[in-house]
This record gives structure tokens, sequence and C-alpha cells, in this order.
């Protein structure tokens, strides 16, 4: 049976976070948000508390294990403080993240020391496809084998830091299954968008478009070397990631609802004491708590290699997706008018919120 409460050294590394979550990311948030550029210290900053560094192992760069449970509650205290912020921080980890996981020995020795030693750099991933029945199971981006060289051909969306990225992860599809692909940045065929995306909520965080058009990659670029991949555990660690993203942001929307309902007086009592907001309020914290448990459980049951883990890391995903929008939009009501402020988060908790259920990819664990 796992345990509910973190050990020394997992709790050090919340707590660090916390403090970096509360003291450096909620305050530029807004700002982030309305210039859409997050500062390089900012980033910086957060890079230095050590989360992918912790996770790995001395051999590779680092000074630590990996575990999806600690990087579940370092993500949960990240996405407190800003959701863009948080995955600008963790965006190296989409590239070397899954090399840790499946990489060949060749790859972790070539690739993890660059990543995790020194300053923030730009490793990626690209994932997502710009397509309404988008299956990361299924993916029209397509590699074929052509003497000692894979193919690459397709379009990749919301790639974070895709413009100026040392390497990009590629996720493809090789002959029905998904594979990972290592694409240098400056690949043949491989083009990044001149715009950025455009969408309702993240405006901090540089995504582009990827176009692949005959990029050639050789076999040694295959994540996990000749062999490949098994890309469920990849896959589940990035729903993992991403219901602990969304509880974050949950958490933030509700902490500040009920601060406020604590202070805002309405025909001579709190709002807080008015049993439809505070029936709210509860099952806004219901609702947190429940998808918490269902992620906690996933990310053990990554851990210790469970056979039903990738189900459980859906089911939080799905479930995280919901709740996220949920309590988000709960947060905004119990605000009123004020909660449609731009001066007020609530209103950019709720638009980040809504964009869980078709981001998973942003952030691993």
């Amino acid at each position: 049976m796992y345990s509910f409460e973190p050990n020394e050294e997992q709790q050090m590394l919340v707590d660090a976070v916390g403090k970096y979550a509360a003291n450096d990311l909620r305050p530029a948030a807004h700002e982030a948000e309305e210039s859409r550029e997050l500062p390089k210290k900012l980033i910086g900053k957060g890079w230095e508390i050590g989360l992918l560094q912790a996770s790995t192992p001395e051999a590779y760069g680092g000074f630590g294990e990996r575990s999806a449970v600690t990087g579940a509650l370092a993500v949960e205290e990240m996405a407190f403080g800003d959701l863009a912020g948080a995955y600008a921080v963790m965006t190296p980890s989409l590239f070397a993240t899954p090399i840790l996981l499946a990489g060949s020995e060749e790859q972790k020795k070539q690739y993890l020391p660059e990543v995790v030693g020194g300053d923030w750099r730009p490793y990626t991933a690209a994932l997502i496809e710009f397509a309404f029945d988008f299956d990361a199971n299924a993916l029209r981006t397509s590699a074929t084998l052509d003497g000692g060289e894979y193919v690459l051909n397709g379009e990749k969306a919301y790639v974070p830091f895709a413009k100026g990225a040392e390497a990009i992860l590629v996720y493809a599809n090789l002959d029905g299954q998904t594979q990972g692909f290592i694409v240098p940045k400056d690949a043949a065929g491989l083009t990044v968008s001149e715009e950025r995306e455009k969408l309702l909520g993240l405006n901090a965080l540089p995504l582009y478009r990827v176009k692949l058009d005959g990029v050639k990659v050789p076999v040694s670029n295959r994540l996990g070397g000749e062999a490949g991949h098994d890309f469920e555990p990849i896959l589940a660690s990035m729903r993992v990631a991403s219901a602990s993203a969304a509880l974050g942001v949950a958490r933030a929307s509700l902490e500040y609802a009920t601060n406020y309902a604590k202070e805002r007086q309405a025909f001579g009592v709190k709002i807080a004491q008015k049993q439809a907001v505070a029936f709210m309020l509860a099952e806004m914290a219901t609702e947190i708590e429940a998808i918490r448990l269902l992620t906690w459980e996933a990310a053990w049951k990554l851990d210790t290699g469970k056979a039903d883990a990738a189900t459980e890391a859906y089911l939080a995903a799905t479930g995280a997706a919901d709740m996220a929008m949920m309590v988000t939009d709960r947060g905004v009501q119990v605000l009123g008018g004020h909660g449609y402020i731009r001066e007020h988060p609530v209103e950019m908790f709720m638009r980040n919120g809504r964009g869980f259920a078709m981001l998973t990819g942003l952030a691993i664990v």
C-alpha cells in the first residue's frame, strides 16, 4: 500500500517548488500572460531547483532517481503558481525523460548530460497533431525506414520552445506504432512556424507548429535504438503530469475563490456564509481531493511497474480535465462580476483549465 505522506526528500523538494511558485511564478503570471512572454530569469530560477536533475541518475549527469510520485507532487506545486511558467521550466524534461525511460545506453550517455548539466536550454518534444480526432496511438506523422535512415513526414502542433530548440523528440507512426525520433535543430526539411500558436490560455508559453518534410535521421536516433521502445509508459507519464498540473491550477482557483468569499460582503454578511457559495466551495474541494488520490495512485503504479498503470493514468488525466474545468468555472462564479475582470487571476485559471482535455504532451513526470 502506498503512503499518503511524502518522504523527507520529497517534502524538501515540494517545499522548494512551493516557495518558487508562490514568490516568483504567481507574482509574474499576470504580466507574462498579458505580454505573452516569460522572463528568462524566471525560467532559470525554476530550473535551478533541479527537478529534472533530481530525476536523473548520477551516471548521466544528475543526482537522483526518477520517481513519478515525486514528479506529480512537484508538478502540482509548480502549476499552482502558474501553468505556463511550470510548463516552461519543465520543457527540457519532454526530451530527457523519455530518453531516461526508453532510450538506449548510447542515447542516455550522449544527450542526458547535455540537457541536465548547466543552464536551462530549449530541448523539447513534439507529440500533438492539429486534428479533431488526434490520437497519440494513431499518429498521422509518419516514419518510414529507407536504408539506414528513417524519413519523417507530417506536422506537429503546440510544440513548446520549438524555435531555437537544440533538438526535438518527434513522435511518429512507424508501422502502426508510435515511436520517438531525435531530430537535431539543423535537420533538412524541419520547419518551425514563424508565428506562435494563438490559444485561449497559456499565452506566456511559446508554442509553435513544426513541419517535417522528408526529414532524415539515422537509425541510431530512434528512441531506444534500432529495437525501438514501448510508448505506453511514456504516454502514461505524460497523463500523470497533465493530471498533476490540472490539480495545481484547480487548487489555485479554489484558494483564491475561498479567500475572496471570506472577505467579500453582501447583504451584511460574508458571501462564504451563504449556503449556495459554501456548498460550491465544498464541492470544488471534494473534486480536487478525489482526483489527487487517483493521480497519486497512477504515479505509484508507474513507479512500481503495475500492469494497470497506463489505465490508471488515463483515468486520472480524463478525470482531472473535467475537474479542472468545473473547479475553475466555479472559481469565476464565486467572484461574480469580478471573476470576469482580468485583474483577478480566476479568469486565467479557467482559460488554462480548458486546455487540459487537449494538451497532453506538454509535461511529463
